[in-house]
């Protein structure tokens, strides 16, 4: 019988299994028959092949059955090219039906030809360098080794581990800005998985490989660091702290060295700690030309961040020709980024048409709002965050009440709401939902769900959240809350370019005003980075860094972060 995955199970995992089930065999060889044998090592031959293949697996029961790729996508499910035709449709059902719950959206923005060659790239670096490789078997030797020196094999293949952290939003914004850091530098990007959860909430990116970060028991071919939610500040792999201990150096005029010359003590990794929390001067330093020199030479980098990188990168002068060559409009790095990595597991993707098909789907206009509460006790209702919603919905005339007929009664009363709006509330409350639907009709106010808290490494938790954002994406109109990476996916994924409530900080709890005006249209869709440098390199002095280029501005949310717009962008 064929059997649905929720995802497809990627080759490191599947030939895991395949060893453990070899080793079983073989302890009951002595009491199997010759056929029995035979068949058991053909099924596992059949698993195996069938993972490495252009072709996902569909498991049932113990006979698994190839995914095909379809052969009649269109452009539109392709969204224009950003996704290749290689992956089977019924593994991952999202990557290609996410494109026609956005057909209503009024412009379409078309990835660039640089764009998708630099894709179709990437994506042949990570066939030729990812797990299960020879060139990833030897660099795991070289980092076992602790030699830095570029040795036999390597020479090719160099890897950026992303390490992210806090909630689904900051892993999801994180992940993206690891992988154009990785585009722009030609590293295989692997991700370390949150609380394992990684491959159960998204499949695959890239064809006939994993961006999974294998487990270090795997093979012997696995991750040998340990611990990698434990680095930080304190590490002394760090850039920051390699440059403070003279390991390696940058010279006055810029040319960056390491502190020995035939590169054979050199390092076989390079931590880059840009936690927005607590990274310093050194640290920062990544965003200078000179550092980024320096950086070619490392095999191996770890990235551990909680924050949207890209508007830093575009401040580099190395990355800008490339940069606007992948994004001519630069405001849509996100929105393509996005789209292109993150495919919802089949679980979370049948939540989230399930919900669009009972609730969303006959709707004329669905407007999608976002609360989100940074105070320690975010389950306790705040009447200041209502009003400042309602003030919003109303000052903006985003929301209207149902509308009145007169046909039976003076008195009588109807919402309109089958042909008019559906109003979609995500928060971990449920009370800030009751009260809009009080106002605007029981009908077409709807919440999925109400968390109380947010948990991070709970998976079925973050399986809810995912299915939100992209719930929140279908919409076509959309407030959001200031500072929520939350709200940041959903308006990226979707195109949106919302109206931004700003938050009253977590550091501020005893504020309870509503702002004036309670939202703002935002510049774009584009996310904002939280904890830019700003720090010039050249002139060597910090400098307002939202006004070094026109497309680089404060965030309307934010006003010590920045973010990417651009004025010839029309969402």
């Amino acid at each position: 019988m064929d059997v649905e995955r929720s995802s497809p199970a990627p080759l490191a995992e599947l030939l895991e299994t395949t060893v453990k089930m070899w080793r079983w065999i073989g302890s009951r060889a002595r009491r199997a028959s010759a056929a029995a044998f035979v068949l058991a090592a053909t099924v596992l031959a059949v698993v195996v092949l069938s993972a490495s293949g252009s072709g996902t697996t569909v498991s049932g029961s113990w006979f698994p059955v190839q995914d095909v790729p379809p052969t009649n996508l269109t452009a539109e499910q392709l969204l224009d090219g950003l996704l290749t035709a290689e992956f089977g449709s019924r593994s991952c059902r999202s990557r290609y039906e996410f494109a026609s719950y956005h057909q209503n959206k009024k412009k379409k923005h078309t990835p660039s030809p640089y764009l998708l060659a630099k894709l179709r790239r990437h994506e042949a670096l990570q066939k030729r360098c990812g797990p299960g490789t020879a060139p990833y078997r030897a660099a795991i030797r070289q980092l076992k080794s602790g030699n830095g020196a570029i040795t036999a094999g390597t020479e090719d293949c160099r890897y950026l581990v992303s390490i992210s952290y806090r909630g689904l939003g900051n892993r999801m914004v994180a992940t993206a800005s690891a992988f154009v850091y990785a585009v722009l530098t030609e590293r295989a990007l692997l991700v370390h998985q949150y609380s394992h959860d990684v491959g159960a909430l998204f499949c695959e990116p890239f064809p006939g490989t994993t961006w999974l970060l294998p487990s270090s028991g795997w093979l012997g071919g696995g991750f040998p660091l340990a611990n990698l939610r434990g680095y930080g500040h304190g590490s002394k792999e760090s850039l920051g702290n390699m440059l403070k201990a003279d390991v390696l150096s940058v010279g006055p005029h810029g040319n960056a060295s390491w502190s020995d010359s035939d590169g054979r003590r050199r390092p076989p990794y390079v931590y880059l700690h840009l936690d927005s929390s607590d990274f310093d001067f050194h640290d920062k330093l990544f965003y200078c030309d000179e550092h980024q020199r320096l950086l070619r030479g490392a095999p191996w980098l770890l990235m551990r961040t909680d924050s949207y990188l890209v508007p830093g990168l575009f401040l580099l002068p190395s990355f800008q020709d490339e940069l606007a060559r992948m994004f001519p409009d630069k405001d849509t790095a996100f929105h393509h980024i996005g789209r292109y990595l993150f495919h919802p597991a089949n679980d979370v993707w049948r939540a989230v048409t399930g919900y669009y098909r009972d609730h969303l789907a006959g709707a004329g206009q669905r407007v999608g709002i976002q609360i989100r509460v940074f105070r320690p006790k975010q389950q306790k209702p705040l009447q200041h965050v209502l009003d400042q919603v309602l003030s919003c919905v109303r000052r903006e005339k985003l929301l209207h009440l149902p509308e009145t007929e007169t046909t039976i009664s003076s008195s009588s009363k109807t919402s309109n709401a089958s042909v008019d709006q559906a109003v979609l509330v995500t928060s971990l409350s449920s009370w800030y939902y009751e009260r809009i639907r009080d106002e605007y009709g029981d009908s077409r106010v709807h919440q999925p769900s109400h968390e109380g808290r947010q948990k991070w490494g709970d998976a079925s938790h973050d399986g809810r959240a995912l299915s939100e954002m992209y719930l929140l994406s279908t919409c076509d109109v959309l407030v959001t809350t200031g500072i929520s990476t939350f709200g940041y996916v959903a308006q990226g994924l979707g195109g949106i370019r919302p109206w931004i409530m700003p938050a009253i900080p977590m550091w501020e709890p005893d504020r309870d005003e509503v702002p004036d005006p309670p939202c703002v249209r935002a510049m774009s869709v584009e996310p904002c980075f939280h904890s830019p440098s700003y720090y010039d390199c050249a002139a060597r002095k910090d400098v307002d860094v939202g006004k070094v280029l026109p497309y680089i501005r404060v965030c309307e949310d934010v006003s010590w972060g920045i973010k990417i717009t651009n004025e010839t962008t029309q969402w």
